[in-house]
């Protein structure tokens, strides 16, 4: 195995050319070459330190929301008990309370953190994130009407938030359907219009409701990891095992993409075929999301952000964005359980808060951008 460069000039379809519009090379990063040269693995050093920090960070979260609370559990206990053979006191509370909304935290995180990476860079605007667009708000609706009208139970609820978050990105990407540099406009501004239709439908469901179904869905529509248990965590961890992979392949040609669809297909990228697989990869990662703790706002909207400004690389920062969004839930959820002594609040209500004020700063940053 040995470590190479790629020459700046040669094109290869391992590294894009350079993005004449924005008067930048992009860069390529370094290769390693498997097999005699026939399998090949970029990677960059700078975006490979920022993954390792997030994850520390996300393991420092983890030990302090195993170790502190009302019933704190000293970290060799933890450990004790995570190799089964702690006591039955700590052993319910860490392993069936506090590992199951931990990793559940984890991984609703970096699925919502990819889905928001690949959504802002294929609709090239910062704004598209499933919770914006009106993905998470048609999953929300699916359930509702599943818990309103049908009557459903907790796996029936889940499947018709998946089935709602699908059948509103679809909705979506036909109303919005075009080409041309306007195109991410318009998918913000039609997903804006079908979330607001979905959010009307969904509190005219809950008027109709009996009092405990509108209590069900009240409490689901918030975004909670209160009530997670392994029954939850197990789905999820499927769903992403099967939808990473995918996305993270398939996400190499989002800087292509980038380019221009001229410039994709030049370089042999199948750019219909490609847009489709991400765009149902990444709203199926928003709505199993859903399905298993409810909406939860802003980790979409702003791990991809965040993480591009630290990985200072052209491209969508999928893997980097899983590991921000993975910190940003983590920590949101041990602060909703922390910032009152007596309550658990929602972590959806948390996030709200957040990306609410993160908004504001984007549009804010934006508006002096372009009256600069």
């Amino acid at each position: 195995m040995t470590t190479t460069r790629t020459s700046p000039n040669v094109p290869s379809r391992t590294a894009p050319p350079p993005d004449c519009a924005a008067g930048r090379s992009v860069p390529r990063g370094r290769v390693l070459r498997l097999h005699g040269g026939r399998v090949s693995l970029r990677w960059r050093p700078r975006t490979t330190l920022v993954c390792l920090l997030l994850g520390a960070a996300c393991l420092a979260v983890g030990v302090l929301g195993l170790t502190t609370g009302t019933y704190r559990v000293p970290l060799p206990d933890v450990l004790a008990c995570l190799s089964g053979h702690g006591s039955g006191a700590d052993t319910f509370i860490v392993v069936n309370l506090r590992l199951p909304r931990l990793l559940c935290a984890l991984l609703a995180g970096a699925a919502l953190g990819m889905s928001g990476a690949v959504f802002q860079s294929l609709s090239r605007n910062p704004l598209g994130s499933p919770d914006i667009v009106g993905f998470t708000s048609g999953a929300a609706t699916g359930a509702v009407v599943q818990i309103v009208v049908f009557h459903g139970g907790a796996y029936a609820t889940s499947g018709a938030a998946l089935a709602g978050g699908l059948v509103t990105a679809l909705a979506v990407a036909l109303l919005a359907a075009g080409r041309g540099p306007a195109v991410g406009y318009r998918i913000v501004l039609v997903g804006i219009g079908v979330s607001a239709m979905l959010t009307s439908l969904t509190a005219y469901l809950l008027t109709r409701a009996s009092l405990y179904e509108a209590q069900d869905a009240q409490i689901w529509l918030i975004g909670s990891l209160n009530s997670v248990g392994w029954s939850v965590v197990g789905p999820l961890a499927a769903a992403l095992a099967v939808l990473t992979p995918v996305t993270v392949v398939a996400a190499r040609a989002l800087a292509w993409l980038e380019l221009g669809e001229d410039t994709a297909r030049g370089l042999g990228v199948p750019v219909g075929r490609t847009r489709l697989v991400l765009v149902v990869t990444a709203t199926a990662l928003a709505a199993v999301t859903t399905a298993a703790v409810g909406p939860i706002v802003f980790v979409a909207l702003a791990a991809p952000q965040l993480c591009r400004r630290l990985v200072r690389s052209p491209g969508a920062p999928v893997v980097p964005a899983a590991f921000m969004g993975a910190l940003l839930l983590s920590v949101s959820d041990f602060a909703a359980q922390r910032v009152l002594p007596a309550t658990e609040l929602p972590v959806g209500a948390m996030t709200g808060v957040l990306g609410g004020l993160y908004l504001c700063r984007l549009l804010v940053v934006r508006r002096r951008a372009n009256g600069a």
